[in-house]
């Protein structure tokens, strides 16, 4: 009985180097008396690819860091410790490079919203300001009519010269003044009443896949390091990221402290109030 559905290769192994990576994961697989297509459904890696990585091609997976992760998801759906083929494959490949320290993305992610936020508060105070300070002036500085009803309303207060019951309006326009200005983070300032969640590649590019609660794409794409996006909705945001070690997420004001590595894909579920990883 057949328990793969891909035959046995017969590529050469040498005895110094030991067996291939796709060997490796090709002979455990069979062991654990998987098929290719049942590989592919518990590791979301399409079919195609999973041959290719039992051949040793990893030229379909898209780069070192989608290789990696393959590598990995594949190696724990057929019960393997997956740090030895990763070292194994870096070795091959010419190691893993260095990874840029994460201090000037930070401060460059920290310029970009200080840079839009406080002008668009800024803007907003002035306006409350203005609106409030026209409507006082309406009301205790308008036409006679509005006057004799004001003053019949209040009683007493008609006695006084309509001069000095004008003179403490100014005092209300500054009620707004103490409107809240944006905290140290400029996303904790998110609506409550939608889902907000800011992806930044901080350590290396990742691509990246959004969706809203219906299934509607909000983005489908690589994101370079350094880059970020914002992804918003009423309901609920899906992501897909398919390097979650290199990428740094807020989600509805407080971010996130995965403990996701280099090459790893995690699929996620955010809604509103405080972020649970779904």
């Amino acid at each position: 009985m057949s328990i793969g559905n891909s035959p046995e290769d017969d590529r050469p192994s040498t005895a110094d180097d030991g067996p291939s990576i796709g060997r490796v994961l090709q002979q455990a697989r069979i062991a654990a008396g998987l098929t290719v297509d049942e590989v592919s459904s518990a590791t979301r890696v399409r079919i195609p690819i999973v041959h290719a990585i039992e051949q040793d091609d990893f030229s379909r997976c898209g780069g070192d860091v989608y290789a990696r992760g393959h590598i990995r998801t594949f190696a724990q759906a057929v019960g393997l410790d997956p740090n030895p083929l990763v070292d194994q494959y870096d070795a091959d490949h010419g190691g893993r490079p260095a990874p840029t320290p994460a201090a000037p993305l930070f401060e460059a992610e920290r310029i970009r919203p200080e840079a839009r936020r406080p002008n668009w508060t800024a803007a907003m105070v002035a306006a409350i300001v203005v609106v409030v300070g026209f409507v006082g002036f309406t009301m205790f500085s308008g036409g006679n009519d509005k006057k004799s009803h004001t003053s019949v309303a209040e009683g007493p207060a008609q006695q006084k010269p309509p001069s000095r019951s004008a003179s403490p309006s100014p005092a209300k326009p500054a009620q707004p003044q103490p409107t809240p200005t944006p905290s140290d983070s400029a996303i904790a300032a998110v609506p409550a009443d939608k889902v907000t969640v800011k992806v930044t590649a901080t350590n290396d590019k990742s691509w990246i896949s959004a969706k809203d609660h219906s299934g509607k794409m909000l983005f489908d794409g690589l994101l370079q390091k350094g880059e970020a996006q914002t992804f918003q909705d009423g309901q609920q945001v899906d992501l897909v990221l398919g390097n979650a070690g290199a990428v740094e997420l807020y989600v509805n004001g407080k971010k996130i402290d995965s403990k996701f590595e280099d090459g790893q894909v995690e699929r996620l579920s955010y809604t509103k109030g405080d972020p649970q990883v779904g």
